[in-house]
């Protein structure tokens, strides 16, 4: 629980990728990306976020988001719909199902910060992973969502055709997500939360 909201957190789908749920203050609440199943989590739950905020379109983040736009939530994103960016084209080859197709509400290229609810979020976008992947900053709750840009001890796979370059991944990390305070805590889009500070400190790739 911060001051600004209460955070739930589901992980999901073939990547085990993870969903973020943040109740506010006032009752709202909003989503930061769409893992299969998360849908049906909240529908267990009775919730129904207004908002689903996208960290980047690769296809285990945004399985669900088609049926969140039916439940309600406006959708906002880096960059339109696409295919390349969801990775539909290489779904045969990996053996995986296509996504089902959804539409951008709010595209936030040019933006670099949002005002939902009670919350101030600041936007930076990251390539590197993929050529739309940005990060949420809430300040007020000294808190990073990540999406695929840094993980603990880790960071973003760069190794994908088209998708991926690893000295702009890590002059991303370096110029936009180390200068955030070391008590900054950072809920990656796989795995574990850590911190600014830990990372700065222990992750190898940095």
């Amino acid at each position: 629980m911060t001051e600004s909201f209460s955070l739930s957190i589901f992980t999901g789908g073939i990547a085990s990728t993870n969903g973020y749920l943040l109740t506010c203050a006032n009752g709202a609440s909003l989503l930061i990306d769409a893992p299969d199943g998360i849908a049906a989590w909240l529908e267990k739950k009775k919730i129904r976020p207004s908002h689903l905020l996208l960290t980047h379109q690769h296809f285990d983040h945004v399985t669900d988001a088609a049926a969140l736009q039916a439940m309600g939530a406006a959708l906002y994103a880096f960059s339109p719909y696409s295919s390349s960016l969801t990775l539909d084209e290489n779904s045969k080859m990996w053996g995986l199902p296509a996504t089902t197709k959804y539409t951008v509400d709010h595209l936030l290229e040019k933006q670099s910060l949002l005002q939902l609810e009670n919350l101030s979020i600041q936007l930076a976008h990251v390539p590197g992973h993929s050529p739309d992947s940005i990060t949420y900053f809430i300040e007020q709750a000294n808190t990073l969502f990540s999406g695929d840009t840094l993980f603990q001890q880790s960071i973003g796979r760069t190794d994908l055709p088209g998708h991926g370059n690893h000295d702009l991944l890590l002059q991303g990390i370096r110029n936009k997500l180390l200068t955030l305070p070391g008590e900054t805590i950072v809920y990656p889009g796989h795995g574990d939360a850590t911190s600014i500070a830990d990372e700065i400190e222990m992750n190898p790739y940095l």
